[in-house]
């Protein structure tokens, strides 16, 4: 398991050096659609750098298929929408998960760790900040001959701040700064080039609108958002140029939330998320298709971050059905007893040739005065063994509205 973990840990770094790209090579059919040798249609899967930080480590979003873009607001929102931070009731909140991580994998010291929390200066302005820390464990670093060359305990971590406004009665927005760190293999040595820790800055933007609705008779609650987050630099861990470096998780997430109030007890929130990826599609042809300016690069790893990002909206090579397949969906259910008692579920669902996850999800929350317990658990969907299978995550979060009582209003 030890080699598993290094294979893990250094699976972005094996593409810093290679001169071509590392899914298989596909080839055009008679219909100009890039396929398999044995005509099955070509897996295509985006990859970037630091995947850790696309994660979703909140249990109750956890047990929602991974929703959260337009879910009621907590510290949560830092990681999904951190315009909802200001649409808090509370002016104080905290949150920590733990999830850990390939356990059925056997591995045991893999573990993903978030602590987030916010404060609200005023009803109209609000501040938040999260740290997330992804440790791969104690590993046995070995040379291509199987040869011992040290021990190591890869880890990566995200550091976010953000402010939130509303900018009118229904709508919100907020901007977010984060710094990221990543080392993976640092001191080891690679084709000759010594690994140092991957650096990187990025920023979120994010939009919320919220309103009130009835639906025969009883109130309800309408909220949706857009957010696209990790916009930043590219990333790299050596010294090589920069057609090297690779692209952070860039993504557009777009989500809704519709609570039902039933009567004072008993509420129901129906939810759904659609995410893309806002980086180049990989090009999996052969080298004259992929490297037009033949200089031993393909092509789509040389444009910058912001030209990956509108380039990602058209260039998947085989057109617009291959676009579709690049959407990630989630939609999931929550009822509500009394505030204090949730039961949730949902699902998550991407293309076959794009990463092909498929799972569900269930959990349970508590709520008591100032504090609040969340647990998910993912429930596999297929006979075939995923590293994602009986995933668990715990939340705490605690709202604290004493602390707030001097706000302005």
């Amino acid at each position: 398991m030890k080699g598993l973990r290094f294979t893990i840990a250094c699976f972005t770094l094996i593409g810093l050096f290679s001169s071509n790209d590392l899914h298989a090579q596909c080839f055009r059919n008679q219909n100009g659609e890039l396929v398999n040798p044995d005509g099955s249609a070509c897996i295509n899967t985006i990859l970037t750098a630091v995947p850790f930080l696309r994660i979703v480590s909140d249990a109750r979003s956890g047990a929602m298929g991974d929703v959260g873009i337009g879910l009621s607001p907590d510290a949560n929102a830092m990681h999904f929408n951190q315009s909802k931070l200001v649409m808090n009731e509370n002016p104080l909140g905290i949150s920590a998960t733990y999830t850990p991580w390939l356990r059925s994998l056997g591995l045991n010291d893999v573990y993903l760790a978030y602590l987030t929390g916010y404060y609200k200066l005023d009803d109209r302005q609000a501040i938040g900040a999260g740290l997330r820390y992804f440790s791969l464990g104690d590993i046995a670093f070995t040379n291509e001959q199987g040869e011992s060359i040290g021990n190591g305990r890869p880890n990566e971590f995200e550091f976010t701040v953000a402010y939130s406004r509303r900018l009118a009665e229904k709508l919100s927005a907020a901007v977010g700064a984060k710094f990221i760190y990543s080392n993976l293999a640092a001191g080891q040595e690679v084709s000759g080039q010594v690994i140092e820790a991957g650096k990187a800055g990025a920023a979120d933007f994010s939009f919320t609108y919220d309103t009130d609705m009835e639906v025969n008779g009883r109130k309800s609650d309408l909220t949706l958002g857009l957010a696209v987050s990790n916009i930043g630099s590219k990333i790299t861990y050596t010294n090589a140029s920069s057609n090297q470096k690779d692209f952070l998780p860039t993504n557009l997430g777009l989500g809704g939330a519709w609570t039902f109030n039933f009567d004072e007890y008993n509420s129901l929130t129906i939810a759904a998320d659609v995410n893309k990826l806002l980086v180049p599609s990989p090009c999996p042809g052969q080298p004259e298709d992929c490297d037009q300016d033949g200089d031993g690069i393909y092509d789509w790893r040389q444009e910058s971050p912001i030209s990956g990002i509108f380039s990602s909206f058209g260039d998947a090579p085989n057109g617009f059905d291959e676009e579709l397949k690049e959407l990630m969906f989630s939609t999931g259910i929550e009822y509500w007893y009394d505030k204090q008692f949730a039961v949730r579920a949902g699902y998550f669902t991407e293309s076959r040739t794009k990463g092909d996850r498929h799972f569900f999800t269930v959990g349970l929350g508590l709520k008591y005065n100032i504090f609040g317990l969340n647990f998910s658990y993912l429930v596999p969907t297929t006979n075939q063994r995923s590293p994602l299978d009986n995933t668990l995550r715990f939340s705490l979060l605690f709202d604290f509205g004493a602390v707030g009582a001097g706000a302005e209003n």
